[in-house]
This record gives structure tokens, sequence and C-alpha cells, in this order.
């Protein structure tokens, strides 16, 4: 290659980075739930900017993909309603009415079952999950009361059990997927929220917003003979909300009032690391490179990304109010 056409080389290859760079965005979009704004940022995950903001129901709080992986369900709790997206183009799909008070809400891996739990009408329901029916993909199989407020929801591998949390009794609930009867109830610490199941399935973590530790309990026994609590674990004030490493052995949480986030090792259930968590941090999203941390920052309105390797701080951009769920096809494996 000639000197004289080095500018010209020079200048395609940017122009190919480019045009790469802008057709990797639209196809795996990052979404953040905006509580108060009834409305999800979306955001390029080349540039980092807000590209554009979908209207929701009222206080949209989490999402989650569904089975067949083309649409990204989410539950806006006090508009009773579900707005299912594309997670690759980030295109409104549809709207379902009549799903009350959907806060929190788990698919079983088996496919059966979308569960949501109804965090301010004190219960749980399940609705049968058929795609097929474009007219009624969901329908209402069972309800079961919860009180008090259920609050995050976890099913083992085998979709034999679900696991609820409810904040304002300081109990866990464990639900049998079969007959949708409660096994046990068991008293926890201060205000539960998040939950996290090993992958082994023998353990469950219960994230205390109302103090400063993560409680594990050993749930490995048949039947209906409950949980047995083996650990009280130290991670910061306020700890709230898991997220899986990706190496079925470490998971983060986030310490909303410490605005720090920990790696939790589960074999050990030790703190093993520790990141920043600036602005009272939330849900949480390790994306496909394994490196990059996302965290929605709720008192300061924004998404956060975090470099775990320095464990710094290096973007942050605006979204709406009271930032909660947050989401990208680009993520590491959940467990």
């Amino acid at each position: 290659m000639s000197f004289k056409s080095w500018p010209h080389f020079a200048a395609a290859l940017s122009l190919c980075s480019s045009l790469a760079a802008a057709a990797a965005g639209p196809n795996k979009p990052i979404f953040v739930l905006n509580s108060l704004d009834a409305d999800i940022s979306v955001v390029d995950p080349v540039s980092f900017k807000q590209i554009k903001r979908i209207p929701t129901g009222k206080e949209p709080h989490h999402l989650y993909l569904s089975p067949d992986e083309k649409s990204l369900l989410v539950a806006n709790a006090l508009s009773d309603s579900l707005t299912f997206l594309d997670p690759r183009s980030a295109e409104v799909q549809r709207v379902v009415h009549g799903i009350q008070d959907p806060y929190h809400l788990r698919f079983s891996p088996d496919m059966k079952w979308l569960i949501t739990a109804a965090n301010r009408l004190d219960y749980v329901n399940f609705y049968s999950w058929t795609p097929a029916n474009k007219n009624e993909p969901l329908k209402l199989v069972k309800r079961i009361s919860a009180p008090k407020t259920p609050s995050h929801l976890a099913i083992d591998s085998k979709s034999s059990t679900l696991y609820v949390s409810l904040q304002d009794s300081n109990e866990l609930l464990a639900v049998d997927l079969a007959t949708q009867t409660p096994r046990w109830k068991i008293a926890v610490g201060e205000m539960p929220a998040d939950i996290f199941l090993t992958s082994d399935d023998k353990h469950i973590l219960v994230g205390l917003t109302g103090d400063s530790v993560v409680e594990v309990y050993d749930v490995s026994a048949p039947g209906n003979t409950g949980a047995k609590l083996i650990k009280r674990l130290p991670t910061g004030k306020g700890a709230h909300s898991f997220r899986a490493w990706g190496d079925r052995r470490h998971v983060l949480v986030s310490n909303r009032v410490a605005n720090t986030i920990s790696k939790i090792d589960t074999e050990t259930f030790t703190v093993v690391d520790r990141f920043p968590g600036p602005s009272g941090p939330d849900d949480m999203e390790v994306m496909g490179d394994g490196k990059t941390l996302l965290v929605t920052s709720r008192w300061a309105g924004k998404l956060t990304m975090i470099d775990t390797q320095t464990k710094k701080v290096v973007r942050q951009v605006k979204v709406g109010k009271s930032p909660h769920g947050v989401y990208t096809l680009d993520h590491q494996p959940r467990q």
C-alpha cells in the first residue's frame, strides 16, 4: 500500500468500524426501568447514551426475558399490566392488561409458569404460559395468599419449588409448584428483599434491606422440613439485590444504603471483593465481556458503568426517576 492511499484506507476502516458499532448497538440495547416516570430508558451500549424513552404503565419495577427469548416482559405494578418488548429492536410488541399488581416476576425453568408477586395486595399469582395463543398467552390458574408484602421470587432448577420473600412480615415462604400450595414459612431478618438460589439448589441467600447482612439458608432438606440458617454474612447496610457473576460460584449483592456492591463466594459464603455503588445501587447487570458491571443508581436517576478490574466508576448516563430494573441481551449467565 502506498503512503498516498493510506488516508483513504484509514478512512474506510474507520467507517467500517463505525458501521459495525452502530449495527451492534441496536441489536443488544440496554433497558432501564424508570419506576417513577412510568417509562423505560433505552441506552446504546456503544455510545452509552440514552437513545429513546418508551412509555409503560405506572411503576415499572422488574423485567424478565420470555423462555423463547423473543420478548422482554416489563411488569407495571400500579397499572396491572405487562409490556412486551423486542429485546433487540426495543420495539413494543404488545401490552397485556389484567395482570394484578405485578411487582416481581419469574418464569419457571420448565417454561410452564409465569409467577408474579403482588407486592401491595399480599398474594402470589400463577399464570400458565402459552405463547402460541396470541389472544391469551397468560391465563391465571391460581392465586395464593402471601402476607405481608411479597417482594422477590426465586425458583429452583427443577421447577419444583418457588421461594418468596415477605418484606413486611420478615419471612421466607416456600411453595410447591406442582400443587401451588405452601410448603413452609420461616422467620428471617429485617426487611428481606431479593433472594438468590445457588446453582446446586441447596442454599438460598436473602438480602436484608433493613440490616447490613445477607442471610444464608440451607434448603436442601426434602418436603416440608423448612430451611436452616447457617450464616449471617455482613456485606453493607441495606443489602438488597443480587446478580450472578456468571461462573456458577459467585454472586453480587448491592448494598443500597452503604453505596457499595459486594461479591460473594457461594462455596465459602464469604465476601471476596467489593465495588463502588454510587447513589443507592439497586439492580445490576454483568455484561458479556465479564469486565463491565451496570447498576441502577436510584437516588441519582442514573445508570452507572463500573470496570470490575479497576473497581472504578467509568461512565454514568442520566435516565429517568428512580431507575430500578436493568437488562441487556449481552450479559453473563444467570448462575
